[in-house]
């Protein structure tokens, strides 16, 4: 009777853990580039009842006399092992504004590319690409945090940069790259396009291990691996401008297994009501 109530209590402490993951999921489901997570469980390891006391006679081989013979397993519940971030490709958004930035991988790739964003705590990984241009003409986060180029943070002039599918900067230079200069896409032609930079992005060996910061930011682990580049080009990322990369959460999805959760909680919750009850019996019995 203990045992059920034990393992009903953790059912719910498991199923809150999950209700907690689906809410957040569902909170973020507009989010730029956001990617759902997902809650896997494991049952505590299973043991083995005896029968104690056991006089032998007729009830074990012959020649042998266990006192203690096998009656069952006995399970003990589950646990929450893990809580990892799926990575499947969102929807691709057109916006046709010039400072939005996808990264589209390659149908089947084994690991997501990601831009490299300098923070105040260092360089981190990010999905997500909606970038504006602060007043030193940096492309920035809208928190203010640089995307970062392979030489340093990208730099450019309104109207005056192009984004190749892999990854490379072109300005106009008879423009130039000086912050203040203003031009339009209307007069900017492109004549004499010179390569400013390219975009840094990098993937991971074990991306399910990467820990999520908030705003769209992931850190590296040592399960993770460090951030890389890719070997080649065939293997990178198509880099889209004027796009923009959909939240990966399905909210039907999401909604179905609210669901099933509250379900799974009720029922747990009826059978610790139940076995309480039962156990209330069994000690008026006894005091009687």
């Amino acid at each position: 009777m203990l045992r059920g109530i034990y393992t009903s209590t953790n059912g719910m402490v498991s199923q809150q853990v999950r209700m907690d993951v689906i809410a957040n999921n569902l909170a973020n489901s507009d989010k730029t580039a956001f990617k759902r997570d997902t809650t896997l469980f494991k049952t505590f390891p299973e043991m083995l009842i005896h029968r104690y006391d056991e006089d032998g006679v007729g009830k074990v081989p012959m020649g042998s006399f266990d006192t203690a013979p096998v009656v069952g397993k006995l399970g003990l519940g589950m646990e929450v092992n893990e809580i990892y971030t799926r990575f499947e490709q969102g929807a691709v958004k057109k916006t046709d504004n010039p400072y939005d930035i996808m990264l589209q991988d390659k149908p089947g790739a084994e690991r997501p590319a990601f831009f490299v964003v300098m923070t105040n705590r260092g360089e981190r990984l990010s999905r997500s690409g909606a970038f504006v241009l602060d007043k030193n003409g940096n492309l920035v986060t809208p928190l203010g945090f640089p995307l970062m180029g392979e030489k340093g943070p990208i730099q450019i002039t309104h109207a005056n940069f192009l984004i190749k599918e892999n990854g490379e900067i072109y300005i106009n230079a008879d423009i130039g790259n000086h912050p203040q200069t203003t031009t339009s896409v209307e007069h900017n032609r492109f004549n004499n396009p010179i390569l400013l930079d390219k975009i840094k992005i990098r993937t991971v060996e074990n991306p399910r291990h990467l820990d999520k910061e908030g705003d769209s930011f992931y850190a590296d682990t040592p399960e993770s691996g460090e951030p890389m580049p890719f070997e080649n080009e065939l293997e990178g990322p198509q880099v889209l401008q004027g796009y923009l990369e959909a939240s990966n959460v399905q909210v039907v999805t999401e909604m179905v297994e609210m669901i099933e959760v509250n379900r799974a909680y009720e029922a747990n919750s009826k059978s610790i009501q139940t076995h309480d009850q039962l156990l209330g019996r069994l000690i008026n019995e006894i005091l009687r």
